[in-house]
């Protein structure tokens, strides 16, 4: 795929300017993956991921225009509150895998742990591992007591990945929101260290 021309990487000191930026970001190591500022080079990932079939599990799939304003909405929080997205990459190859960010979109009501995945990056614990990490980086460095996940209804996959993090149905959260919700809320309580 070749990036349109504002999805293309910068040059020069834009180059720098944004290198330095995202060098800001902290990175958080696991045993298999490097959670990194997300990259312009990273959007082919995110768009594959929210364009195709992965993309209904988030309100998808996105056309090539929402994919973008989705990603830079979620690396921009990193901006106003100190937390964001993550790029997932795997430490033996460089691949990114998917992403996972702790975030706080128009609607939600508190701070949410969110995970996107590629097909290689499903099915071998990776969101799992990097959802540990992110979760660590709210409590330890934000002092977050909580995190909560937003889920459309028949997600298996996430709802069973949010079960393995210590998730549980918080239906007085889903009653608060507004009357045209749909999604199930999961709340995570982050007390000690993430399982």
């Amino acid at each position: 795929m070749n990036p349109l021309p504002h999805e293309a990487a910068p040059a020069g000191k834009g180059a720098e300017i944004a290198a330095g930026i995202r060098g800001a970001i902290p990175e958080l190591a696991t045993e298999r993956l490097i959670l990194r500022a997300p990259e312009i080079t990273d959007f082919p990932v995110h768009l594959d991921i929210v364009s195709g079939p992965r993309g209904a599990g988030i309100g998808g799939p996105f056309t090539r225009d929402a994919a973008w304003a989705d990603f830079v909405q979620l690396s921009a929080t990193w901006l106003w509150r100190g937390h964001g997205a993550w790029s997932v990459v795997d430490r033996g190859t460089g691949a990114v895998l998917g992403f996972v960010l702790i975030g706080f979109e128009p609607g939600d009501q508190e701070p949410e742990l969110g995970f996107m995945f590629t097909e290689t990056g499903e099915g071998r614990g990776y969101a799992a591992e990097a959802a540990r990490a992110a979760m660590g980086y709210a409590r330890d460095t934000l002092g977050f007591t909580h995190l909560v996940s937003y889920v459309l209804p028949g997600n298996v996959r996430s709802e069973a990945l949010i079960a393995r993090l210590g998730g549980t149905r918080d239906g007085h959260l889903e009653t608060a929101l507004s009357p045209d919700n749909f999604a199930h809320v999961f709340r995570y309580e982050l007390k000690g260290s993430p399982q």
